[in-house]
């Protein structure tokens, strides 16, 4: 079974047996009502597939008298029978906005659409041989109505898909970095006082952890949140490296130059922008702080990814050596064989909520 050639270039290629099927939210009854109601605190499957196939396509939106719906929402994504999940992500987060926010971007796997980015969207594939579940939880203390779709491929019996990885998602928290920068000095008084702590080493210890699986598999990036809450010396959180250590290495395999070259930008930008595999899609800086509040980067790799045999640790730093203490969260994404590692706990509600 091959899953795919590329968008345009599989196209022609005839699949005999496959069959094009969804899980949706329409009314049952025939009506308009097309939306499934969740109580506070409640948990529903809104897919439930048996055998073999693969999710190509999760349209949703949704309505919610909480303003913190995004972040209080959480989507779990379970593969083949297993108990303990894949995916498990505030569901704005899952569609690649963090900060409980949505807004319009485009990048290749994930969009959010107008009216104002409420329309998520997911084109990550998702194979599964032996059924696949999704669960949402509403964490909210209101009712939530949600719309959905699960577009997916359903294969012939004995399809083998040994060879593909299963989908898997995570999102983390530190709130706040533990940054240790003196905030009186700053590079516009002392250039050689900055100048000496750019050459404090770092070679990974006390990095913001973006993910850290074991097995086999390949890590296709990320989304990064970065809200700088408070005035730092130096306060510009790009001078943090990314720092990828693959199958155990002490020393980073993968060692880059900023945070704002990891996500293909260059020179402290403050110009949103969107593309198929990276872009800044939420930037809040002013003239007299150019990098206060939220900031949202991301980076895919789907030409590009990261192979590992036996683990993968991706982080990075929070501010050169990691002095900068700001609220950074993430999402990861990435395929790996099954069994994986089991995921911490997700954080409560009140510790997820973005600050105001």
């Amino acid at each position: 079974m091959v899953l795919g050639m590329g968008t345009l270039a599989g196209l022609p290629l005839l699949r005999p047996g496959v069959r094009r099927l969804r899980e949706s939210s329409y009314d049952r009854k025939g009506g308009n009502s097309d939306w499934w109601e969740f109580a506070p605190g409640q948990s529903r499957n809104i897919a439930e597939i048996a055998g073999a196939g693969c999710i190509k396509h999760i349209w949703s939106t949704m309505w919610c008298d909480d303003k913190q719906q995004f972040r209080k929402i959480i989507l779990r994504m379970y593969w083949d029978g297993e108990t303990s999940p894949s995916v498990e992500t505030p569901i704005g987060d899952f569609f690649g906005m963090g900060h409980g926010m949505c807004r319009n971007f485009v990048s290749l796997p994930l969009q959010m659409s107008p009216q104002d980015g409420r329309s998520f969207n997911c084109w990550w594939p998702m194979p599964f041989q032996n059924g696949a579940r999704i669960e949402v939880v509403n964490e909210a203390d209101k009712q939530l109505n949600f719309y959905f779709y699960v577009d997916y491929e359903s294969y012939p019996d004995g399809t083998a898909l040994q060879d593909y990885g299963r989908f898997h998602a995570q999102w983390r928290r530190v709130n706040p970095t533990p940054g240790w920068a003196d905030p009186a000095v700053r590079w516009e008084d002392n250039h050689d006082k900055m100048r000496e702590i750019w050459r404090t080493p770092n070679y990974g210890e006390n990095n913001y952890l973006i993910l850290d699986a074991e097995g086999r598999g390949h890590y296709v990036g990320c989304h990064l949140d970065v809200d700088c809450f408070s005035r730092q010396a130096n306060d510009w959180y790009g001078e943090g490296d990314d720092m990828i250590f693959v199958d155990d290495a002490a020393w980073p395999g993968l060692h880059g130059t900023g945070t704002e070259d990891y996500f293909n930008t260059a020179f402290c930008p403050k110009q949103e922008y969107s593309a198929p595999y990276h872009g800044l899609i939420l930037y809040q800086g002013t003239d007299d702080w150019p990098w206060r509040g939220k900031n949202t980067l991301y980076r895919y790799h789907i030409e590009d990814p990261i192979f590992f045999e036996k683990s993968i640790r991706v982080t990075i730093e929070h501010g050169h050596a990691n002095k900068l203490t700001n609220d950074y969260s993430s999402t990861a994404y990435w395929y790996q064989a099954e069994p994986h590692k089991p995921f911490p706990p997700i954080l409560p509600v009140e510790q997820r909520l973005p600050r105001l």
